[in-house]
């Protein structure tokens, strides 16, 4: 009988996922949160307040991997609700698109985009969301601002490893800038 890898959260040791990180790309999918109207139109963006590994705090959008065996649309339930909470009520379309793929390289000047731990490619989603929205886990705090606050130099300043950029990108994807 073959041994069955387990799917499961936490399905690799921080060692062999060490050990994969420095040898392969890792997907991921990233999640910016939003709250629509009636006419489909973005009233606001929900922002994260993060602890980063390196001791810094920062804003942050939905992130994590993709689980093997997952699905995409499994992966952007999970850590929608790891992050927001399991009453956040995601809106995931029929057919999950991402408008834009981020590569994360370890050298920031590489593509704007930065992980220190690795080589990651990131599916990234404009994701309304419904609930009532609480932080859980690793986030400290949700914010949400305005489409025109997004835009604000202190909101980018508060954002690391290019995701202001990703957030910047998803309010033309919406077409909320000026």
């Amino acid at each position: 009988m073959s041994e069955q890898i387990d799917t499961r959260e936490g399905w690799l040791s921080d060692e062999d996922i060490a050990t994969v990180r420095a040898r392969l790309p890792i997907v991921y999918v990233e999640a910016i949160p939003v709250r629509i109207n009636q006419a489909g139109e973005v009233i606001q963006i929900g922002l994260l307040l993060r602890a980063m590994p390196d001791g810094t705090i920062s804003r942050a959008i939905v992130s994590g991997r993709v689980m093997w065996g997952e699905r995409v649309r499994e992966a952007l339930v999970r850590h929608i609700e790891k992050d927001l909470g399991s009453l956040a009520l995601p809106k995931i379309p029929p057919s999950p698109t991402p408008f834009t793929i981020a590569e994360y390289f370890p050298e920031p000047e590489r593509s704007g985009f930065h992980d220190p731990r690795q080589h990651a490619v990131s599916l990234v989603y404009l994701v309304p969301v419904e609930g009532i929205c609480e932080p859980s886990q690793e986030s400290l705090e949700i914010t949400w601002i305005t489409p025109a606050e997004a835009d604000t130099a202190e909101v980018k300043a508060e954002m690391t490893s290019g995701q202001d950029r990703l957030l910047r990108l998803a309010l033309a994807h919406a077409g909320c800038l000026p």
